[in-house]
């Protein structure tokens, strides 16, 4: 039987409220970006949606900096912090690729199946900890892992009361690649940036991090307009379809809060909570698509939920460190002024 340490999951005052906030966002983005689709196409730019979202969350940075501090402040920490603000463009980049990989893959895989298949990103991580960082796996993590990938795998059998399995295949092509691909970036992202916040940004303030994020964020989307050939067109037509839109202003500042409450959550609470909201969100993703687009919660998908949620509690019994005590120390100050920071 699996036991829960609530006390460890929400330790502090605002835990709980912060564990909502991550959950309740993450899963509103899944079906925002689904109700602004037509026909599975999308009649905006999605670059730069990406784009004028990390603008929008810089100035709310900006702006929750600026109300405890002067402008001559902010300019001297970000001369005083220039190396952390490189620092940044590694996250920068890989959760630039994930969040344009979002819209895509949204637009092969509904919410509920792209929630499932996102989960993979447990094993990767995984992974990459027991071949880069020499962690050796526990029985019970291993087991963990292979529960879930087989609750992955459980997603694309066609189950029905009347035939037991009427289609086992598997298509393994480029849309299941750039589901991969996307939860690679989540994995190296979140990995580092946890890092800089508690690590090499430890001293610096939240919001001015959240800053130097969000500006690389707006270089690496710029880059990648130019990349498409779609900078110097982009402007004439796409800005009116984007702020003229309700749904597309809707998912640019639900992605906004998206990215501050993370923030909060990776400086206050561990990958035990991440565990759990994970497997929250996939029961509420597939009751409210089934509610809002009539999307059909099928036996496969009942399985599925089932097998990736205990797969996951499972593992959040015994997760993966990263073995850097000075991860974990972060800024008692910032923990302890939490209250007044939270938006």
């Amino acid at each position: 039987m699996v036991s829960i340490n609530w006390r460890e999951i929400f330790p502090g005052k605002w835990s709980l409220i912060i564990f909502i906030l991550y959950m309740s966002l993450f899963v509103n983005q899944g079906i925002l970006v689904t109700w602004s689709q037509h026909e599975k196409e999308y009649d905006y730019n999605t670059v730069l949606v990406v784009l004028m979202t990390e603008v929008l969350k810089l100035i709310i940075s900006t702006l929750l900096y600026l109300k405890d501090n002067q402008v001559s402040s902010l300019l001297k920490e970000i001369s005083k912090h220039r190396k952390v603000l490189l620092l940044y463009m590694v996250p920068s980049s890989l959760y630039c690729l994930y969040n344009n990989l979002t819209f895509l893959n949204l637009s092969k895989f509904d919410p509920t199946t792209y929630f499932l298949l996102l989960q993979i990103r447990v094993v990767i991580t995984g992974l990459i900890f027991q071949v880069v960082f020499k962690k050796k796996l526990s029985v019970k993590q291993w087991i963990s892992l292979i529960i879930l990938t087989i609750g992955c795998m459980v997603k694309h059998l066609n189950l029905s009361f009347d035939n037991s399995i009427v289609d086992t295949s598997f298509k393994f092509n480029i849309d299941v690649i750039l589901i991969f691909v996307q939860t690679i970036c989540s994995c190296l992202a979140g990995v580092y940036n946890e890092y800089l916040l508690k690590g090499e940004g430890a001293n610096v303030d939240m919001f001015l991090q959240n800053m130097f994020m969000y500006f690389d964020s707006i270089l690496c989307n710029v880059a990648f307009l130019f990349l498409k050939g779609d900078f110097a067109h982009v402007f004439d037509n796409a800005v009116s379809s984007i702020f003229f839109e309700p749904k597309v202003i809707l998912v640019m500042f639900n992605n906004a809060s998206i990215g501050i409450v993370t923030s909060f959550f990776l400086k206050n609470l561990n990958s035990i909570v991440k565990s759990f909201a994970s497997a929250l969100e996939l029961v509420f993703t597939a009751i409210l698509c089934w509610l809002l687009f009539n999307i059909p919660i099928h036996l496969n998908t009942i399985l599925a939920i089932a097998i990736v949620s205990y797969a996951i509690i499972l593992y959040s019994q015994n997760p993966i460190q990263n073995g850097k005590t000075r991860l974990h120390e972060g800024s008692s100050e910032e923990k302890c002024n939490l209250k007044d920071n939270v938006v």
